[in-house]
């Protein structure tokens, strides 16, 4: 009734019979057209349902491809979270609202919460046993050919030897020669039956080791997420206050639960905050350093802690498995196009040969020698900006090029700004650490400091400036959502720059795997999984490399926060191919 009054209204404002007719045609014409997009919304929903069957093999299950592998992005199309702007709404809109990102991030905390469900348990023995689990290859053979794929299927039982019926499990799976030096990521599918699929890219020739490491049972991942989420108070910071010669120590952190007078260290655009308590009669600008140690606040239980004791993490589930023979058959096929930023990289995304890493998506350059170094970075302005598996490479960079020469920023300790230059070849590279949460025994200044889309903003760029990006370590011991707004500021960082610079390189270096046996319930590789996914996702449209330091890391089979020297010349080798 209501809709024929107004229709009424706007036919009495045209009295001519004709043009009420074309305005009457024109209406229904919008209509139509509504009702047809939202039936084509629709299709697309339940296609998306269909492409999902067919990937998992079984019903529809919301989620099943979670726990993947690395290079799986959140599919169905539900995932991309972040619209994708043409280069004239950039133009226009090249921010996204605080409400907008306030959206984001609840959305993706509750798709995450929907991919690791809860999995309560009573008991030890009612958790996946990698001793009882059993593998099977399912297309043997005596040999087989380089480039082959090579499946093994895993069925999971918990240590009563009863098939599980879920999945979830944080596997991680890799192949190896030791004697050829080579290694290589497996690529693992998770059926969320109890059942998993892991597929190996033979690579090389020769006898190759197949491995596939229970990292945490599903409930130790459900138990993880549980308690990551619960929780600012793992890690104490504490404050250093200099106002002349008084020195005062005061607790800071993300959040503070105290009734005393607070410091409010606010970031209004990006909705950043860090808080401090603030000491009598000193200002709050007067804090200059900060340290951190644990607190030893635990949300697990005892029960739930059993789970991460030495003798239960990293448990080899293809233990005795015969190695397998791999040979040439005249397959050598080899990508033809350069490496260059927006690729899309498969996964795993390379491997390594006698200690190098081979890329297998772009054709790569070498850069074995200084000149060839430094002839890429001839002019080049490059700044690292993120935690200290970075600072490895300045640390590098200034080994290998005798040219490079400290430039002293009159700091103090190992997270000082460092700098390097070579006046004559007009090359800067700078490393700065990214802001809180920085997570470190080690006393540090916080006055040279700043959060990453603020320091991404002052750099003009050009075709010879590059950024590295890494982020994330530092981020474990605290609840998600702190991690995925700074990921979703820093896109923003990065859509502005790239608006007024599109030839400006931006690369992400992901996380590298870590020590197995640390502290799992702050620093476990299972939070730093699920960082990368919704890294990735978030940048997944963007114009930016990546440097994939987890595949790289788990073919290497480093097991080291900080890398050996070697890793971290491959890791700088793919970020050469990037810019040069």
């Amino acid at each position: 009734m209501m809709e024929r009054t107004y229709i009424s209204r706007i036919l009495a404002l045209f009295p001519n019979t004709i043009v009420r007719k074309l305005l009457l045609m024109l209406i229904f014409s919008l209509l139509f057209w509504v009702i047809y997009l939202a039936s084509k919304d629709q299709t697309k929903s339940e296609e998306e349902k269909l492409l999902m069957m067919k990937l998992c093999g079984r019903e529809y299950v919301p989620g099943c491809n979670f726990l993947l592998h690395l290079r799986s992005p959140f599919i169905p199309n539900e995932w991309s979270i972040f619209r994708k702007f043409s280069h004239s709404e950039m133009l226009q809109n090249p921010t996204v609202s605080p409400t907008e990102t306030e959206s984001n991030i609840r959305e993706i905390l509750e798709k995450m919460n929907q991919l690791i469900p809860p999995r309560p348990f009573t008991h030890l023995n009612v958790t996946t046993s990698a001793a009882h689990s059993a593998a099977t290859i399912l297309n043997p053979q005596d040999t087989y050919c380089r480039g082959d794929q090579l499946y093994v299927l895993l069925e999971v039982r918990d240590h009563l030897g009863r098939r599980k019926e879920y999945g979830g499990d944080f596997l991680r799976a890799r192949m190896f020669s030791k004697n050829l030096k080579a290694g290589a990521s497996g690529k693992v599918t998770d059926f969320n039956n109890g059942t998993y699929l892991v597929s190996f890219t033979l690579f090389w020739e020769g006898e190759v080791s197949l491995s596939v490491l229970l990292m945490h049972p599903s409930e130790g991942a459900s138990a993880l997420w549980r308690a990551r989420n619960q929780g600012y108070d793992r890690v104490i910071f504490t404050g250093q206050f200099v106002n002349g010669t008084s020195h005062v120590l005061c607790e800071c952190g993300l959040t503070l639960n105290s009734s005393a007078e607070l410091c409010q260290y606010l970031d209004t655009r990006d909705k950043e905050a860090f808080y401090c308590v603030k000491p009598p009669h000193i200002p709050c600008e007067a804090l200059t350093h900060m340290s951190t140690r644990n607190r030893g606040v635990s949300y697990l239980t005892t029960e739930e802690w059993r789970l991460f004791q030495r003798s239960n993490v990293g448990n080899e589930m293809m233990k005795n498995f015969p190695s397998i023979k791999v040979v040439p058959c005249n397959k050598n096929a080899k990508a033809e196009q350069k490496c260059q930023v927006g690729m899309k990289s498969p996964f795993p995304s390379g491997y390594t040969f006698k200690g190098s890493w081979i890329t297998t998506f772009c054709k790569q350059t070498k850069f074995n020698t200084a000149k060839s170094v430094n002839d890429c970075l001839q002019r080049k302005l490059i700044y690292l900006m993120g935690d200290s598996t970075l600072r490895q490479w300045i640390y590098y960079f200034k080994k290998v090029i005798q040219t490079l020469q400290t430039f002293d920023h009159h700091g103090s300790g190992i997270f000082k700004t460092h700098i390097l230059l070579d006046v004559n070849r007009h090359i800067l590279i700078q490393w700065r650490k990214h802001s809180h949460p920085f997570v470190t025994q080690q006393v540090f200044s916080v006055k040279d400091e700043n959060y990453i889309p603020r320091e991404i903003d002052q750099v003009a760029g050009d075709r010879d400036t590059a950024i590295v990006i890494t982020i994330g370590q530092h981020f474990r011991p605290f609840p998600i959502s702190i991690f995925i707004r700074r990921a979703i500021n820093i896109r923003k960082a990065v859509e502005r720059l790239l608006l007024r610079s599109p030839e400006t390189k931006v690369i992400l270096k992901t996380e590298n795997t870590r020590e197995i046996h640390r502290n799992a319930e702050m620093f476990s590789d299972f939070h730093g999984y699920v960082q990368n996914l919704i890294l990735r996702d978030v940048f997944a449209d963007l114009n930016v490399g990546i440097i994939d330091a987890w595949d790289m890391t788990t073919a290497y089979f480093t097991n080291d926060v900080h890398p050996p020297e070697y890793v971290v010349a491959n890791q700088i080798g793919m970020f050469l191919n990037y810019i040069c």
